[in-house]
């Protein structure tokens, strides 16, 4: 199969030195909240990448839940191979591909557990059937079928019948605090806009890098 006529020339807008704000955060959320004004399909996907102890890179699709100065937060299973990847190598990056706004933008960093209590309070915010999937997945696992999934569903549902679902402990947050952020704009002719925010001498510098 020959795909190598598929392609588009970016031409929405362009992005320069002096629409960007001096704080990456603050910028970030102009983007993101832009991204939701777009109405794009899940804006708080991110691809989130991690490197096993052999040395090997993974990814796959989280959510971003919160953020905040702090940093940017996400979920999932302590058992589960992201998190077995943190324990041995803290430094992940994230990937935000909002493709039909024509940009991307890239955040590198260091992710660490949030605490039981603040994992709490955003378990306690979730739908019910996913409070009870927590409880059932052991996220990376090899299972058998999905039958002995929705079979395991179905015993968590009589287990925590007419009761809070608890907090499993073996499930939880990570925030992620950014090292370097990369805003990327599509322009016409792949002559795209990048700029990267790096601390520096506590503070951010921000450079234009080549397309």
């Amino acid at each position: 199969m020959d795909i190598g006529e598929l392609r588009r020339d970016y031409s929405q807008r362009g992005l320069d030195l002096a629409d960007l704000n001096p704080d990456p955060f603050a910028q970030f959320e102009l983007w993101f909240q832009q991204a939701r004004e777009a109405e794009l399909l899940e804006p708080n996907a991110l691809v989130l990448s991690t490197v096993s102890p052999a040395g090997a890179p993974y990814q796959r699709t989280v959510l971003l839940k919160y953020f905040d100065r702090d940093g940017f937060v996400f979920f999932t299973n302590y058992g589960s191979r992201k998190a077995q990847h943190m324990a041995e190598n803290a430094q992940v990056s994230m990937l935000f591909p909002w493709y039909s706004l024509e940009r991307q933008l890239a955040i590198a960093g260091t992710a660490s557990k949030i605490s039981a209590a603040e994992s709490l309070r955003y378990f306690s915010s979730r739908p019910r059937g996913s409070q009870l999937g927590a409880w059932v997945s052991q996220q990376s696992s090899i299972i058998s079928s999905r039958q002995l999934l929705e079979m395991q569903f179905e015993k968590m549902k009589e287990k925590f019948l007419n009761q809070e679902v608890p907090l499993p402990i073996f499930w939880g947050g990570y925030r992620v605090k950014p090292t370097s952020f990369e805003f990327w704009q599509g322009r016409p002719s792949r002559l795209h806009d990048r700029f990267l925010y790096s601390w520096k001498d506590s503070e951010w510098a921000i450079a234009r890098l080549s397309p």
